[in-house]
């Protein structure tokens, strides 16, 4: 059972939420993806959605990059979500840590996975941490980045459809990384009861 540790509200409504549990389970919109460029989801967050959601998520991988090519940082690819209790899985590519210029396409994977929410009409996307698993981002550093891109992104678009945006982490070293810098930004310990 997922668990709302904080959440943080904007203006017009909308919240930032972090969120104890297990993404390829949340009942929200869409769900964001950790991909790699070609949306083979072998392993870590990628390989949980598949298992879970089935493979039409794999084949309909494959068809994007056939059609588009590898995926880029600033335009995550979608695919519907198969048997997951969301509409649409938006993949986003984050960077692999010590290819240079990390901050920057970290900050645009999250960029564009609100985006294309946005575009798709969604209320409400859950994400993970983004790059911080086999990419070896470290999880600190990419904690403060992705919190504060979602929160500038949901200042600076009044107007859009995104209500909610969680960050939703299943391992304790993650979690414990982004409950930090919670604290740091916000000034409210984010802790599960």
């Amino acid at each position: 059972m997922n668990q709302i540790l904080a959440t943080k509200d904007f203006p017009h409504q909308r919240q930032l939420q972090l969120v104890q549990g297990d993404l390829t389970t949340e009942t929200v919109d869409a769900i964001v993806n950790a991909a790699n460029r070609y949306l083979q989801h072998g392993g870590g967050v990628a390989g949980a959605i598949v298992r879970r959601g089935g493979e039409v998520i794999q084949r309909e991988s494959n068809r994007w990059v056939e059609e588009h090519g590898p995926v880029s940082h600033e335009q995550p690819a979608v695919t519907t979500a198969g048997a997951l209790p969301c509409r649409y899985v938006i993949h986003a590519v984050g960077p692999v840590w010590g290819e240079g210029e990390e901050d920057q396409k970290l900050c645009a994977a999250v960029r564009g996975a609100l985006q294309v929410a946005e575009q798709l009409e969604c209320q409400s996307l859950a994400l993970p941490a983004i790059s911080t698993g086999i990419f070896g981002f470290p999880k600190e550093r990419a904690a403060r980045l992705i919190l504060q891109t979602i929160a500038a992104y949901l200042e600076q678009q009044p107007g859009g459809s995104l209500r909610t945006v969680r960050v939703t982490l299943i391992d304790q070293p993650t979690l414990s990384a982004f409950q930090g810098v919670w604290q740091e930004l916000w000034g409210t310990t984010p802790s599960s009861s």
